[in-house]
């Protein structure tokens, strides 16, 4: 009798947590985020517009989806400020080059990538992507100077169609890393947003857990934080439903 009655109870539970994290999911996804955004999701969708005749012929000679690969950088897209941009690769420049990424890191350019990401792309490439991609990075061993290699990586990341190499890149490190075409569309977006705005180098439960954290937010000062993810998932659903 006990046995049956704590089988009822744990079933019991266990549909009430599934309707508990179902509600929240859909709680999440209720965020319209274009409204939540304004003129900085405007913008960022200009930029994709205004950019997608470059940008799509390259996802496609890489065999990768675009509304995909735009999804885990739109975030960013939303977050850039040109004022800032300037500010930071000023910065990085007096710092970064001279000290190195421990003395600064910011996230710079359209696609707000750091450094240090593109540090891990130079290294991480050559066994990810194939020779036909036309993809290549001068690693670390290639300059006599390591401030000859920072400044190059600067350089690199003030450019937005090299910036969108280096996302190339990182996709398909990543598909070879936690093989991701096993997976669904929704999911894998989901993952790479993570990956992109976490950190290549975690482990893939490190990713998976860090999935609908709220850390995202596009101002200076600390304001409510949305959950990255979610924020690309929403732009991808947006895009899917304008061009069926």
């Amino acid at each position: 009798m006990n046995s049956m009655i704590n089988k009822h109870t744990i079933r019991a539970i266990l549909i009430s947590l599934n309707i508990i994290f179902s509600q929240i999911s859909l709680l999440s996804q209720s965020i319209d985020y274009q409204v939540v955004f304004g003129d900085d999701w405007k913008k960022a969708i200009t930029f994709e517009q205004e950019n997608r005749s470059w940008m799509e012929p390259l996802l496609a000679k890489n065999h990768i989806s675009y509304p995909l690969a735009i999804a885990v950088i739109f975030p960013e897209l939303v977050r850039y400020s040109a004022l800032r941009d300037k500010m930071e690769i000023t910065l990085l420049n007096a710092l970064y080059i001279n000290l190195g990424d421990e003395y600064a890191n910011f996230s710079i350019g359209q696609f707000q990538m750091k450094p240090s990401f593109a540090e891990i792309i130079r290294e991480q490439v050559p066994g990810s992507i194939g020779r036909r991609s036309g993809i290549k990075f001068s690693k670390r061993s290639g300059f006599d100077d390591i401030k000859a290699f920072r400044k190059s990586i600067v350089t690199d990341l003030e450019d937005p169609k090299t910036q969108f190499i280096y996302l190339i890149a990182f996709l398909k490190i990543c598909e070879n890393n936690f093989h991701l075409n096993r997976k669904e569309e929704l999911t894998r977006i989901k993952f790479l947003a993570t990956a992109y705005n976490f950190g290549i180098n975690k482990s893939a439960s490190q990713i998976d857990s860090m999935t609908d954290k709220k850390f995202f937010n596009t101002k200076l000062f600390k304001t409510e934080n949305y959950s990255y993810a979610d924020v690309s998932l929403y732009w991808y659903k947006q895009y899917k439903s304008l061009n069926k």
